[in-house]
């Protein structure tokens, strides 16, 4: 492992904590909502009791512990400190294997597919489906470092993450990603980066520029969907794209603010049943909300789709192999056919009956045997 690759632990101040509880404890709430669901946003109520299971039962040390056992690591490249978790298998031919969050994600929700991936053995499965696994936190998330120029583009996280796992020593490697991750990582399959075997995404980018009229019930459900996501569901990422710095006001200041941000799209975006815990315990999301608050990436996540949604993102010519996996309660279903236009060596497609855009986070049984799957066909 190179020099410029320095271990990190976690060890937050316990006055930081003190402080989250007493804001927590002094939040000004709004006036409750004047309709019956989640219509007009997250429900006070609900926003409430998550917020005082935050203030009062949520023990961030547990999450801390747990990070600090996986093999944190932090290191500079193109003038910004990369964090990420380097977990290596004990078998000596794993296959090395990026995996890339997005927005409102973070290296939390990969953690309970790591077992499984690095040590299948031990998990009922078999040590020729090992990986070593690189997880690293998107610049301006978690606890990478906040970028002070503007240029972060998914292409360059993109160049950053292949400079990333070639510092490792990895000559040879897959990626994987959802959300921005499906972005960052198809940004890498499209520059076929040496030494990057294949890659697959839980959340294909595919939108031809023009659908045309005579569409399948598939493409046609696609085209529904993103106009209600449009009209009903992108706000955020509106406000994200052209006013970050604004809206991080209030995000750095209030941690119910930053919990509510966050807590809607485990609402919208998950295979819940209209109720965000029956997908995620409030431990889960509090945890991957703490890689928010903490350090303070409210507005420094934000700009990644200021400085991306201008330039455009998604798969054009992807000539890589490249594998699919179709999560039902995502943001949209992309259908194969759109996907097979841009994709051109289009090794694995599978649509899955169970499980939302926070894949490995709601389904990690089912997301690491799509990685097998997937995986297994370039071994």
């Amino acid at each position: 492992m190179s020099v410029d690759v320095i271990p990190f632990v976690l060890d937050i101040a316990e006055e930081r904590l003190e402080d989250l509880r007493q804001r927590l404890a002094a939040t000004r709430w709004p006036d409750r909502e004047p309709v019956s669901d989640w219509s007009q946003g997250a429900p006070l109520e609900k926003v409430q009791a998550l917020v005082e299971y935050w203030r009062t039962d949520y023990d961030w040390r547990r999450c801390e512990r747990e990070l600090n056992s996986r093999n944190q690591y932090r290191t500079e490249i193109d003038g910004v400190d990369i964090h990420f978790l380097h977990v290596r298998s004990k078998q000596e031919n794993a296959m090395p294997l990026l995996l890339t969050h997005g927005w409102p994600g973070s290296v939390v929700e990969f953690l309970k597919c790591i077992g499984p991936l690095v040590d299948p053995v031990a998990h009922g499965g078999s040590a020729d489906d090992a990986f070593h696994l690189v997880i690293p936190s998107l610049p301006g998330y978690g606890f990478s470092g906040k970028p002070r120029e503007t240029g972060w583009n998914v292409r360059r996280i993109a160049k950053t993450w292949d400079v990333l796992m070639h510092r490792l020593g990895y000559d040879r490697y897959v990626a994987q990603g959802g959300d921005w991750g499906a972005a960052v990582t198809t940004a890498m399959g499209m520059a076929r980066f040496e030494g990057l075997a294949a890659i697959h995404l839980n959340m294909p980018i595919v939108m031809p520029e023009n659908p045309g009229t005579d569409l399948s019930e598939a493409e046609q459900t696609m085209l529904d969907r993103m106009g209600f996501y449009q009209r009903w569901d992108s706000g955020y990422s509106t406000q994200q794209a052209t006013r970050p710095q604004t809206l991080g006001y209030g995000l750095a200041d209030s941690p119910a603010g930053q919990a509510a941000w966050i807590y809607e799209k485990f609402y919208a975006w998950t295979d819940c049943n209209g109720a965000p815990e029956n997908a995620l315990s409030f431990d889960d999301m509090l945890d991957n909300i703490m890689l928010y608050w903490l350090p303070n990436t409210g507005t420094s996540s934000a700009r990644l789709y200021w400085e991306s949604f201008h330039g455009g993102f998604g798969a054009k010519e992807l000539h890589l192999p490249t594998g699919c996996s179709v999560f039902p309660k995502d943001i949209y279903a992309a259908p194969r056919s759109w996907a097979e236009k841009c994709m051109h060596d289009l090794i694995y497609w599978n649509e899955l009956e169970k499980g939302g855009h926070f894949a490995a986070f709601e389904q990690p049984v089912q997301f690491v045997q799509e990685l097998r799957n997937c995986f297994r066909l370039i071994r």
